[in-house]
């Protein structure tokens, strides 16, 4: 590998690989969701792009662009690694068998490629900050909210109970 810096050859040997990282999620029927990946994607891009400066977002099924999609628009971009990422909480058969089997048929399609399944988001102080936010949001606006108003969500105990035969 050659890489340049300061104008002067740098070792192969002390020379690191900026990955390309691929967000993965279920992906959804809804397209709200869908595009709610497509921003995460491009904030991360924004703040990391001094760490990864490939960045594509990814659905595991239902909508596009698919973790094959996405591969391929990471070398397309110059990627000869990639990190898969998924946008799950936890380890569920998504992040033990189908992304990896996904990831792995992507990967069959660009020889000279390498990839590797990071683990969930888990359990983490972040994700325990993000809680108590979200939490506080709801106390702070006296369980009133304009995202909630007028659904089931707000617990108005006004709004009817719907059927549950809808998509989830």
């Amino acid at each position: 590998m050659q890489s340049w810096a300061n104008g002067s050859k740098m070792d192969a040997r002390v020379a690191t690989v900026n990955p390309a990282i691929i967000i993965v999620d279920h992906g959804s029927r809804l397209a709200e969701s869908n595009r709610m990946l497509e921003e995460v994607a491009r904030q991360f891009a924004e703040r990391f792009k001094d760490r990864y400066t490939i960045v594509e977002p990814a659905h595991m099924e239902l909508a596009e662009p698919s973790i094959a999609t996405a591969y391929a628009r990471c070398v397309e971009r110059g990627a000869s690694q990639v990190i898969v990422s998924p946008f799950f909480l936890g380890p569920g058969k998504h992040w033990t068998q189908d992304i990896p089997r996904l990831t792995a048929e992507a990967a069959q399609q660009h020889h000279g490629t390498r990839y590797h399944v990071a683990q969930t988001l888990g359990i983490d102080d972040l994700i325990l900050d993000l809680l108590a936010k979200r939490a506080s949001w709801c106390t702070e606006h006296d369980l009133t909210c304009d995202a909630c108003k007028d659904t089931l969500r707000s617990g108005d105990p006004a709004i009817a109970i719907e059927s549950g035969d809808g998509p989830h």
